[in-house]
């Protein structure tokens, strides 16, 4: 019912900046319907994944991990029903396969950083920040 495909991933040095986007589509927006959180998950190799920054309907209430406050700023544009996530100072230890997953929470909730609340994921696009 829902398709989400990441873009934007790729190789890029300690310092600089990727932006990430996730176009969601499919006949669950046919009707369209107030809601919907969305967010983004990382998972490096060998580690569990995790939460990164999630983001509610409106856009007013955000939640990011400790580990990228400051340096991640999630957004979304509903009418084009795309999410973005733009990365700068980027570290090493950001190297991962990038997720982005809807949770179809109606109203305009706190986004939850529990993966197992998202409905839908996308496939992954893959960030590496060398040294």
């Amino acid at each position: 019912q829902v398709q989400l495909v990441e873009s934007g991933g790729g190789l890029v040095q300690a310092g600089g900046s990727l932006r990430l986007s996730c176009a969601a589509s499919g006949r669950a927006f046919g009707n369209f319907v107030m809601g919907f959180v969305m967010g983004w998950f990382r998972q490096a190799p060998g580690k569990e994944r995790e939460f990164v920054a999630g983001i509610s309907w409106s856009g007013s209430r955000i939640v990011y991990a400790d580990s990228v406050k400051g340096r991640f700023t999630i957004s979304r544009d509903n009418a084009k029903k795309m999410v973005y996530l733009q990365m700068n100072s980027l570290k090493p230890e950001d190297t991962a396969v990038y997720y982005c997953a809807l949770d179809w929470s109606l109203g305009d909730v706190v986004p939850t950083t529990q993966g197992g609340a998202y409905d839908y994921w996308g496939q992954g696009t893959q960030v590496t920040v060398s040294l």
